[in-house]
């Protein structure tokens, strides 16, 4: 842990004499009413509290978006949906306040379709209840000092997550047939991501202290969350945060939202939310500056930009002459160099030297424009949840709940995290040369990206402790991160089928359309569909190709990329082609994507060749 408390005190130093801008008050948790109220809005439900929304927020998230929601939904998802509308209204009827909804009102009919939506997870071996290692034996811990137990707490918290399970699962594995035994070369394969059924349905089994199938499958030889998890892309290909247009992003984000609450309440993992603290927000210059407020900026000069000009410069700085030195991240610069750097950043940016930026230096101004956000880069309103995710016992939950609170990020705190965790990830692999190991590199980073904990010349030991394990907890995440930073990125099947699904109500709702006319004109677009086009054809637009359209037979090996060269490549600029309307705003496809099942899942949409 000293790389870790080295990283504290080096923070300290450079914030000595500062402003403290945190009030008390703010620490404090939300209430009932406030936090509700919160989950609510960013489960996509705003209008359910608030009442009609403003002429901006309206065609987001109120009417037709709603119901269209709340139809998408598994039954797991609504009983949590209808748990928190539930304590909303009660807590405002215990305040006098009466409610702008009730949840009898918002869940008028069963949920018995709800597991036909979505089918439920494959079959698995029984549970066996494992044993609790966590804590020492009572009467040993009585006998030490107060400095020798919170010394042995720790040791025994990160053993702890370096090898949980080990021991009790080849104990499992060997009670099992070969048939649920998979072979260490593709054990790790993280085909959890082609499931149709979310990841709250699977996880029963630790309701009743047992073990899920994930568990038994997946933690093998080796548990310590070091070894990535390999992506298996089905057929339609896996497909990327980045790939889907905002309006599907926005309702892919309510839905998230939504699975990592039941997720985590299947788990028993519970979370707190406190108020954001108050910090200065600044409209120029680079550090202090919110990410949204300097892309806008950076897109000024550098069109299409998502990750901060100069954040991209000193990773560039570093993967350049740093990557090979030893302990780069480790080693602090100068205090006062870096200030200077800090001011001089501040006040000319786009005429900066960055040839006299040393190593050390462009390390210490990474960190500082981290530490420095108004909004950290993983957002106030899931620090706890972070936090909390200590508490899952099973490191392929972990992963999972990760992945969920990707996909929740704002798009440039998503950006730059990936930026981040790449760079990251190139200074583990040259570990040989700098020193820098997958934990060192953890122990750096986690003070930075999480809420440092502040020392004071008196400190009981229930605070030693906690401050040992936030340090632990965040070291471990970030591990967690750059190991498994693959993943993070990618939208599972079932979410993705859920998006489909809300645009298709959505589209219904907003369109007032009864069911017999919906009927109606589904055979006339299917009459149409067979005189236009064929079965298994479809037809190609590409508005800055020479051709700007070809028809095209689909068949079980045909790509994204074979329909790309057909149209050449006029341009300098690279191609992709487009998945377009039906139910679905906008997904750019995979080149290796099997069209023929892209057309099955969305026969109606058009298909678009563009950069």
């Amino acid at each position: 842990m000293e790389t870790y408390w080295r990283e504290v005190r080096s923070i300290e130093e450079e914030e000595e004499g500062e402003e403290e801008e945190e009030e008390e008050e703010e620490k404090k948790s939300m209430d009932e009413v406030e936090l509700e109220e919160a989950w609510l809005k960013e489960a996509g439900l705003s209008s359910l509290v608030t009442g009609p929304s403003s002429e901006e927020e309206a065609p987001l998230v109120a009417g037709s978006v709603t119901e269209a929601l709340l139809s998408t939904l598994t039954r797991q998802q609504a009983a949590t949906v209808r748990r928190r509308l539930d304590n909303y209204t009660e807590t405002l009827k215990t305040r006098n306040r009466q409610p702008i909804r009730d949840v009898r009102d918002v869940f008028t009919q069963p949920d018995d379709d709800s597991a036909e939506r979505c089918p439920p997870p494959p079959s698995h071996p029984p549970s066996h209840r494992q044993a609790d290692t966590t804590q020492p034996p009572k009467p040993f811990a009585e006998t030490l000092t107060e400095f020798d137990l919170l010394f042995l707490h720790l040791c025994l918290r990160i053993n702890f997550l370096n090898t949980r399970h080990a021991p009790k699962t080849h104990t499992l594995r060997r009670s099992q047939t070969h048939t649920h035994s998979p072979p260490v070369s593709w054990a790790r394969r993280a085909d959890w991501l082609l499931r149709d059924s979310p990841y709250s349905e699977g996880v029963a089994d630790h309701k009743r202290g047992g073990t899920c199938w994930d568990c038994l499958r997946f933690h093998g030889d080796n548990d310590s969350g070091d070894q990535p998890f390999v992506p298996v892309s089905p057929p339609q290909s896996l497909t990327a945060a980045e790939d889907l247009s905002s309006c599907d992003l926005m309702r892919l984000g309510f839905i998230s939202h939504i699975e990592l609450s039941t997720f985590l309440l299947a788990l028993g993992v519970q979370t707190k939310r406190t108020r954001p603290p108050r910090r200065r927000t600044r409209d120029s210059g680079v550090f202090g500056v919110p990410l949204n407020s300097l892309l806008e900026n950076d897109r000024k000069t550098f069109p299409g930009v998502k990750v901060p000009v100069v954040f991209q410069k000193l990773l560039c700085i570093l993967e350049q002459t740093g990557l090979q030195t030893e302990g780069i991240l480790r080693v602090p610069g100068s205090a006062a160099r870096l200030k200077s750097l800090r001011r001089e950043l501040d006040r000319s940016c786009g005429e900066f030297d960055w040839s006299a930026v040393r190593q050390v230096d462009a390390a210490g101004l990474l960190k500082l424009f981290i530490r420095e956000l108004p909004t950290p880069l993983l957002t106030h309103t899931h620090l706890s949840t972070y936090r909390s995710l200590l508490g899952v016992s099973s490191v392929v939950h972990q992963v999972q709940a990760l992945q969920l609170l990707a996909l929740l990020l704002p798009e440039a705190h998503r950006d730059t995290l990936r930026a981040l965790l790449g760079f990251l990830r190139q200074v583990v692999s040259h570990q040989d040369r700098n020193r820098m190991s997958l934990w060192n590199v953890s122990m750096v980073m986690a003070p930075n990206l999480f809420t440092c904990p502040r020392h004071g010349n008196k400190r009981s030991i229930a605070r030693q402790r906690e401050e040992m394990e936030e340090a632990v907890a965040g070291a471990h995440l970030v591990q967690l991160m750059v190991t498994h930073q693959d993943l993070l990125w990618t939208v599972p099947v079932f979410l993705l089928s859920q998006v489909r699904q809300m645009n298709q109500a959505s589209n219904q709702k907003q369109f007032g359309l009864t069911r017999a006319t919906r009927r109606l004109l589904r055979r006339k677009n299917d009459r149409n569909q067979v005189t236009e086009l064929c079965e298994g054809v479809i037809r190609v637009h590409a508005p800055l190709h020479v051709k700007v359209s070809m028809a095209i037979q689909l068949d079980g090996q045909t790509r994204a990329r074979d329909v790309i060269a057909r149209f050449g490549n006029n341009s300098c600029s690279v191609q992709h082609l487009y998945e377009v309307g039906g139910n679905i705003c906008e997904r750019r496809l995979h080149p290796d994507c099997v069209l023929l099942d892209v057309y099955r899942v969305n026969p109606h949409c058009d298909w678009m060749i563009k950069p």
